[in-house]
């Protein structure tokens, strides 16, 4: 083998290297992160509790007042 070719051949292995490292990370991030829920977000408007509901509620009475609102818009 040529010396162009032994550097090819090293260059090529290196890059295939990291983007197995690459991959695997990524699919490894994937499976721990946490999922998005489709819950809608309320704000109680007279006490302020934070707190989340179905997402097909579209008014949700708080669990700590009873007050019923209307969920955040982002």
């Amino acid at each position: 083998m040529s010396i162009p070719e032994l550097i090819l051949v090293y260059v090529t292995v290196l890059l295939l290297g990291v983007a197995a490292v690459a991959i695997y990370s990524e699919l490894r991030r994937r499976r721990f992160a946490p999922t998005a829920t489709e819950d809608r977000i309320f704000r109680c408007t007279k006490c302020g509790y934070v707190y989340t509901d179905d997402p097909d509620v579209d008014r949700s009475r708080c669990s700590q007042c009873g007050q019923m609102n209307d969920p955040i818009a982002f």
